[in-house]
């Protein structure tokens, strides 16, 4: 738990520095005066004076801000009115050029970041799925996706996707998310012949072969067990296989939550086998609250992985590409949020961020880099929104500012802040609830 939340910190206050760094070092570039460098809100732990700039770190370590002059609460006089001396040195005094700039270096710099981290991971080696690098073999369909609906089914292989070529799982998904919101004309063999299938899926495929119902084989081999969860007390071993749950027999992982569901929490007979060995065990699910009727016995897949490494060149290509997939996704998410097509439950706050970043801190230093990407990304566009009261609202009043050839008039803007403050708000209780509910009631 302390190496979750050490881990956490440390990851977000990576993010908020370079954040942060972008909007410092453009300022000082249009010669701004720095007034304050913040990690963190509220209380100070530690604060120093260097030059004109106070550098501090605080208590609440959930964000941070660059306060210049000009800026709020400046350095006027007892009049409160800067001087001519600080006018020129004050950021609303700045062209509207200068302070677009300012404001768009931070959330640029987030979705810069990745372009640096994400190579660097491939270099020191990223831990992959086996099956990625396998020819993209359908091992199970989920009847009511639109692979099912197309009449795919387990043995089906993909040849190519709207012509292109796909040799693998792994280009499989990236052709897929190059092809997201346009038809999908996928080239099948079946018994040695070839079809071809089309679909236009709802989601456009944007995680991939997995978000049309299409997975590789996996066999049903605990990997990992949760503690005090009911697989766990019941008996089960990592290692284990399980055949048959009551008389229904089990062929694939994906078999296991259709029958633990369809059980509705009653004790059920699990059949494994364990060193050549069949044994039974009675073992009765437990009901996740957070999540309507579903049941959980407390279980992780076993995955093979390899470990692959990059050359500085492959390294470099690979880590810009899949950091281009990731904007992307993130993009194809917001998009779906807003238009309803994916529900608010999925949005996470910092206790996910925690959790999230304290799982990639025990793996290894890919994960680690992998993950600090992929959130650099959505704190960077998450600022770029058109939201008053971050980046992107500021952006928004510049553009409004740059059209109309004046700025907007105090009282609008404090509206607009007033508004955006609200959104934000929503928006944070939206994301600890959601926080709360899977870190209290998700078994």
């Amino acid at each position: 738990m302390i190496v979750t939340i050490v881990a956490g910190i440390v990851m977000l206050g990576i993010l908020v520095f370079v954040h942060e760094l972008g909007h410092f070092c453009v300022a000082k570039l249009a010669g701004v005066k720095i007034l304050k460098f913040s990690l963190g809100f509220g209380p100070k732990l530690y604060a120093r004076q260097w030059g004109e700039t106070t550098y501090q770190v605080c208590v609440v370590p959930l964000g941070g801000y660059v306060q210049m002059l000009g800026e709020g609460s400046g350095e006027a006089g007892e009049d409160g009115e800067l001087t001519a001396a600080e006018k020129e040195r004050s950021f609303a005094d700045k062209p509207v050029a200068w302070r677009t700039a300012i404001i768009a270096a931070g959330p640029l710099m987030n979705l810069l970041l990745p372009f640096v981290v994400m190579p660097l991971a491939y270099l020191v080696g990223v831990n992959m799925p086996a099956y990625l690098d396998q020819p993209a073999c359908v091992g199970y369909v989920v009847t009511e996706s639109d692979g099912g609906k197309a009449g795919f089914v387990p043995g089906d292989c993909l040849l190519a996707i709207n012509g292109e070529a796909v040799a693998s799982w792994n280009l499989a998904n990236q052709a897929l998310i190059s092809h997201v919101g346009a038809p999908l004309k996928l080239t099948v063999e079946r018994g040695g012949g070839t079809r071809i299938v089309e679909m236009a899926p709802e989601d456009g495929g944007i995680e991939g072969l997995q978000s049309l119902g299409l997975l590789p084989q996996q066999d049903a081999v605990i990997g990992s067990l949760a503690p005090g969860m009911p697989a766990q007390a019941g008996g089960l071993l990592v290692g284990d296989r399980i055949v048959a749950i009551g008389a229904t027999p089990v062929v694939s992982w994906y078999d296991l939550k259709q029958i633990i569901q369809t059980g509705q929490g009653e004790a059920q007979t699990y059949t494994v086998e364990r060193q050549g060995e069949r044994l039974t065990f009675a073992i009765k699910p437990a009901k996740a609250d957070g999540n309507g009727d579903a049941f959980l016995i407390g279980i992780a897949p076993q995955q093979a992985a390899v470990l692959k490494r990059f050359g500085p060149v492959a390294a470099l290509q690979a880590g810009s590409e899949r950091t281009v997939e990731l904007v992307k996704l993130t993009l194809v998410f917001i998009q779906k949020l807003f238009t309803g097509n994916v529900s608010t439950k999925s949005i996470g706050g910092p206790i996910t961020v925690v959790q999230i970043a304290g799982q990639a801190a025990q793996t290894d230093l890919a994960a680690v880099l992998s993950v600090l990407a992929f959130l650099s990304i959505q704190l960077g566009i998450l600022n770029l929104l058109p939201i008053p009261i971050l980046d992107g609202g500021h952006l928004l009043f510049n553009f409004l500012e740059f059209i109309a050839r004046r700025p907007l008039s105090m009282r609008a803007r404090e509206i607009a802040q007033q508004i955006g403050l609200g959104l934000l708000i929503l928006l944070m209780i939206v994301a600890f609830y959601n926080d709360i509910v899977r870190l209290f009631f998700a078994g």
